[in-house]
């Protein structure tokens, strides 16, 4: 049996795909085996895949539905105890599985590791900054109290033991985006996460990307499975403000004014900074303006966040 099942999903990854398996590929750490998902990919992302040769690859071909669903899939086909998420078109440091079993190794009684991310552009690339201050290489963390700058986790930098699927579900095939920081949530309430301080993970951008993707808000989180929760948990509640204030944001960009009413209501404005109260009080114009001068930088402009 492998240490690790890498759960690697891909839609349409052509020009990516090749150089992210060889990522895992060139791994220092060998003890893994690689279950790659093609969610119905219209290009040749399939053929490419296929051309790659190695015994430890293991390729699900079926239909798109949506990425929530490719990675429940591999999951549910992993080998390994420990699982290790990565996006079609990112990048692992070589050393990357050989920190996690470190990490592992180190904290055996704890079953979920991240590392640190940077964001990769065309020309340049840019280290996550964090709201929390590390100094060793490895800490254990609260998910809700060190992301309220930027989420700790990532689908392409966490690593977790199968077995806690059993507690907090697999992905969310009902949302289409967001479904992310929907399972980081779950994962959240039950469990610490150990957190490597050393950048081991690539978020690519492509210049294609560089705009606002927009998808119903009915297709995104509402945040209302957390009411108790949040309650109870001070930094839960001021995550999922920020969150609600990211959408909150987009429902008004795009004219939704129910969805709009609905966020804010739910939200404790106290937990936002004076200038994102602003913002939620600014009217449509005034934010178009400013993510037309965030988008001259040539980087991605974060609304929403989640």
């Amino acid at each position: 049996m492998p240490f690790f099942s890498v759960i690697i999903s891909v839609y349409n990854k052509e020009d990516y795909v090749k150089s992210t398996i060889d990522s895992v590929l060139n791994q220092s750490f060998k003890d893994f085996e690689i279950i790659i998902v093609n969610d119905g990919s219209t290009d040749n992302s399939l053929d490419i895949i296929k051309n790659t040769e190695d015994s430890r690859i293991v390729i699900i071909n079926k239909e798109n539905n949506g990425v929530s669903a490719a990675r429940n899939t591999g999951i549910k086909a992993a080998k390994a105890n420990f699982i290790a998420l990565l996006d079609g078109d990112d990048l692992w440091d070589k050393d990357y599985l050989k920190f996690m079993s470190q990490a592992i190794s180190k904290y055996p009684e704890q079953s979920v590791f991240a590392s640190a991310l940077a964001q990769k552009y065309d020309h340049k690339t840019v280290p996550v900054t964090y709201s929390f201050d590390q100094k060793s290489l490895f800490k254990i963390h609260d998910y809700f109290e060190s992301s309220l700058k930027y989420s700790l986790l990532s689908s392409s930098s966490i690593v977790f033991k199968k077995d806690i699927l059993e507690t907090i579900g697999y992905f969310d095939t009902n949302l289409i985006s967001g479904e992310d920081t929907d399972q980081w949530i779950r994962l959240g309430i039950y469990y610490k996460i150990v957190f490597i301080n050393e950048v081991l993970a690539y978020y690519r951008y492509t210049s294609s990307g560089l705009s606002i993707t927009t998808f119903s808000l009915d297709k995104k989180p509402k945040f209302d499975k957390y009411f108790k929760e949040e309650k109870e948990n001070f930094f839960l509640k001021k995550f999922l403000d920020l969150n609600r204030y990211s959408l909150a944001i987009l429902a008004k960009m795009v004219n939704d004014t129910n969805s709009y009413s609905y966020y804010i209501s739910h939200l404790t404005r106290k937990n936002l900074n004076l200038r994102q109260r602003v913002l939620l009080a600014s009217p449509k114009w005034a934010l178009k303006l400013l993510i037309k001068i965030k988008s001259l930088k040539g980087e991605k402009v974060y609304y929403p966040t989640t």
